[in-house]
């Protein structure tokens, strides 16, 4: 067997196992699945996702007055005494014994009437770290769809990829069949017929490494979606161009209003701000109630004779504190306070410069896409007629098998580049409106 002839033979079965095992896994594994299911499916299942939610929990638990301080704190306890003494007795040569013994139930209120509003400041910033946690979950969430949709939009190009690979490996072949039909005939030589066979081969091996490309890819998005099981999924959507036209003012206005970096960043400035009342706070009295009630029974024996007694007690005890000097350190909290505030200030700024010239960038970059698709088409599509009418050509004798090859090769490198142009403008799209808030509304 020849060496090219072995390879033929050997890339022929490939194909066939491939094209099987792919059969095979649509008829078992195969799951229709639209854009918006894999949203669903991937946040629902989305580790980041859950841990936020968890987080968000735990601060919704602690948002409470009770946890700023304002609610009394109650306690109830018992005490027991149990005593022996043995001692020189005053009254003769002998010892005196006795024995002591007492219960005392009792129940303790303490509660902070006043302490310079530090109550109430605690609890806005319980609120504001509740909304922090939100804050975050929402960034996360966004971040979680972009990429989501960036997954499956991958498998769709790769899909356009290897419908491309496949049909110029059919066309390949035949020409192929062609060539060695005209050579049964006479009319063709056999340094054509190689010719088409290396044409072939390189084909097939497009095709088999697109095949391989998009199973990856695939799997990619399985795993983004957080499913356990290797899945055939059968993307219902394509990629599919929204032609909106932006004004760059509006989405400079909703990313000012909706960023969620920028929101977070809003929040935690709120807190900061509210530390400095907290420092302050301690420049005013501080006013506690400290009541309860007891209740002593108590039993002694002396020598040969013993008692019992039992007795009431109840208090209501209020106490006013008040801090004259303490070295400065109240002044220079408050200070540090002020300055942690004109910190965040300016990290606000700063985010917010970041992100205008993000969305410049991204605005400009989204215009120049489209205008990059609206090449990809045209080239497309002389590409698609050039590929027709060499066809035509080819069987008639008027091109030869190189020029025709490579008017192939053209139309294999206008298809790739117009699936990935639409592929890069989605994700800008997709980019502007996480970058204004917007993603989440989209496809939700």
């Amino acid at each position: 067997m020849k060496p090219i002839t072995k390879h033929i033979f050997i890339l022929f079965f490939s194909l066939l196992f491939l094209n099987s095992f792919k059969t095979q896994a649509q008829e078992t594994d195969s799951l229709n699945l639209s854009l918006k299911q894999a949203v669903q499916k991937g946040l629902e299942n989305n580790f980041g996702i859950r841990i936020s939610k968890k987080d968000l929990n735990a601060a919704e638990n602690s948002n409470s007055w009770g946890k700023a301080g304002l609610l009394p704190s109650v306690s109830v306890g018992a005490n027991q005494t149990n005593r022996y003494d043995n001692s020189a007795s005053q009254f003769s040569a002998g010892r005196d014994e006795s024995y002591m013994n007492s219960l005392t139930p009792y129940l303790n209120l303490r509660m902070n009437l006043f302490s310079g509003f530090s109550v109430k400041i605690s609890k806005e910033n319980l609120e504001h770290l509740q909304s922090l946690s939100e804050g975050n979950l929402q960034m996360t969430l966004e971040n979680s769809i972009a990429d989501i949709i960036n997954a499956y939009n991958s498998v769709l190009l790769e899909n356009e990829k290897l419908k491309v690979t496949k049909d110029l490996m059919q066309l390949s072949k035949d020409r192929y069949n062609y060539i060695l039909m005209k050579k049964d005939l006479g009319l063709s030589v056999s340094y054509q017929v190689l010719q088409e066979k290396n044409s072939f081969l390189t084909d097939s091996s497009n095709y088999l490494t697109q095949l391989m490309n998009t199973q990856n890819v695939m799997r990619e998005l399985g795993k983004t979606l957080g499913d356990n099981n290797i899945i055939n999924y059968i993307l219902t959507d394509s990629l599919e161009i929204k032609d909106k036209n932006f004004i760059l003012a509006d989405l400079e206005n909703q990313m000012y209003e909706n960023n969620a970096s920028l929101n977070i960043q809003y929040i935690n400035n709120k807190i900061v701000e509210n530390n400095i009342k907290l420092a302050k706070s301690s420049l005013y009295p501080s006013l506690s109630l400290n009541a309860g009630a007891d209740h002593t029974n108590s039993m002694m024996k002396y020598n040969t004779q013993s008692s019992t007694s039992y007795s009431y007690d109840a208090y209501a005890n209020l106490a006013l504190t008040y801090t004259v000097f303490n070295g400065n350190n109240r002044k220079r909290a408050i200070e540090n306070a002020k300055i942690d505030a004109e910190k965040s200030q300016l990290q606000i700024d700063e985010l917010k410069m970041i992100l205008r010239n993000n969305l410049y960038n991204l605005f400009e970059m989204y215009r120049i896409r489209k205008q990059m698709l609206k090449v990809a088409e045209e080239n497309f599509n002389a590409a698609s007629l050039n590929l027709e009418i060499s066809q035509e050509k080819f069987k008639s004798g008027i091109i030869n098998s190189f020029n025709y090859r490579d008017v192939q090769i053209l139309y294999m490198n206008a298809a790739f580049a117009l699936s990935q142009s639409k592929y890069y403008l989605l994700v800008k799209y997709n980019d502007l409106l996480r970058m204004t808030g917007k993603i989440s509304e989209e496809y939700q």
